[in-house]
């Protein structure tokens, strides 16, 4: 390197001032306009850690990476110690018996992620001009911190391809996965994207929609000072409710919310069915600069179709109405394919402290993205769209 580079690790994000975080994490951002990605932004962090969302008894202890050159933060990442793999969406739970079994400690391990966020993005954020040396000095700087403390591993889920480039390169080990999808191909309405599928998954969407609205109210799409703390309050009870099914308990607290609200919610796309004037089920999206990142679901009544309604068209009338080019819908979901939600492969990257279990590893994981990639090619075969603009309609 042609400077010394200096590491430093935090136990709060409060100990980096926000535009040296955000000079790393959304470079691009001109004044007043969202990130490409809210996930990595100070702010979000600071809300998980504020709320209690990370932290002590939660198993997500903050360790947060910042390299600086001559004084200046170049690049910075979101590091946690685990104490387990909850909330990952990147499931390593196998690895951990097998390594438990042979008589290793698998945790606590080391994390670089966003917690309880399964969303592709930048995990080693780097200050334009720095990404080379930068990404270089995070994952030598994290190596080194599980080296020290005679941690068994390192994470670093939903990188991007550069990311897993440069990992490569450093040896690390690569994983895949996949999740649904819905692109923006210009479309000016949703009617023109109905137009792109084949006649019977085009009558199957319009019969689904009309069933969902005509659930006896109406649906409401909210953003910035139009959610107000009573939104938060009925959306807490649908996010407690799917967490308790899911997760067997929420991840979030109650606390992040009004967070949120109190922060973010310029970047929060909140849908909301209503009945008789009271919330009976809603949708959570975030909302990025070219992108909708759809993130919780919840009822408290079951309406055929709502489910679909509220996260995935609601979803695509919004991004189709404010120009986003993507809606991501989060992990899993085969369900999502007949709605226009194609496969995406998703990218981890990973280093084990035993060069034997690591092998190991590395002969699953080569087995494992043969059989993603292979999966991702049937299911976008089955996707719901003509398989030529030819194709013939009867509507």
């Amino acid at each position: 390197m042609s400077e010394e580079i200096e590491i430093s690790l935090l136990t709060t994000i409060s100990g980096i001032a926000a535009e040296d975080w955000d000079a790393c994490a959304a470079p691009a951002t001109p004044p007043g306009e969202r990130p490409e990605d809210p996930f990595v932004s100070h702010r979000f962090l600071l809300a998980l850690e504020r709320s209690g969302s990370v932290g002590a008894g939660t198993g997500w202890s903050p360790r947060y990476l910042v390299a600086r050159a001559g004084g200046e933060v170049i690049a910075t990442a979101p590091l946690y110690a685990k104490s387990h793999s909850q909330g990952e969406y990147v499931f390593d739970h196998n690895w951990a018996h097998a390594y438990e079994r042979a008589g290793g400690r698998y945790y606590p391990k080391l994390q670089i992620a966003v917690p309880f966020t399964p969303v592709t993005g930048r995990r080693l954020l780097t200050r334009p001009g720095h990404e080379e040396i930068g990404m270089a000095a995070l994952v030598q700087g994290a190596v080194e911190v599980a080296t020290q403390n005679q941690l068994s591993s390192l994470h670093i889920t939903f990188c991007t391809e550069q990311e897993v480039a440069a990992g490569k390169a450093m040896g690390l080990l690569h994983r895949t996965g996949q999740q649904f999808h819905w692109d923006n191909n210009g479309y000016a309405h949703f009617d023109d994207f109905l137009a792109q599928l084949s006649s019977r998954k085009r009558k199957n969407i319009r019969k689904e929609r009309a069933q969902a609205q005509g659930f006896g109210g109406k649906i409401l799409q909210l953003t910035g000072d139009d959610i107000q703390p009573e939104h938060w309050d009925a959306f807490w009870t649908f996010y407690q409710d799917t967490g308790a099914r899911k997760w067997g308990s929420p991840y979030l607290t109650r606390a992040f919310f009004d967070e949120m609200h109190e922060t973010m919610r310029k970047d929060v796309l909140l849908v909301l069915a209503l009945r008789d004037g009271v919330p009976i089920a809603g949708a959570l999206n975030m909302i990025g600069r070219d992108r909708l990142f759809g993130r919780y679901w919840g009822c408290t009544e079951f309406h055929p179709g709502l489910h679909f309604e509220l996260c995935y068209y609601q979803a695509i009338d919004y991004a189709i109405a404010h120009g986003l080019r993507r809606v991501e819908a989060g992990a899993q979901g085969e369900h999502k394919l007949a709605r226009g939600y194609l496969p995406n492969t998703t990218h981890s990257l990973h280093w084990m402290a035993d060069p034997g279990f690591a092998r190991a590893v590395e002969d699953y994981l080569e087995a494992e993205r043969a059989a993603v990639a292979e999966e991702v090619e049937v299911l976008t075969a089955y996707g719901p769209f003509k398989s030529s603009p030819e194709e013939e309609d009867h509507d």
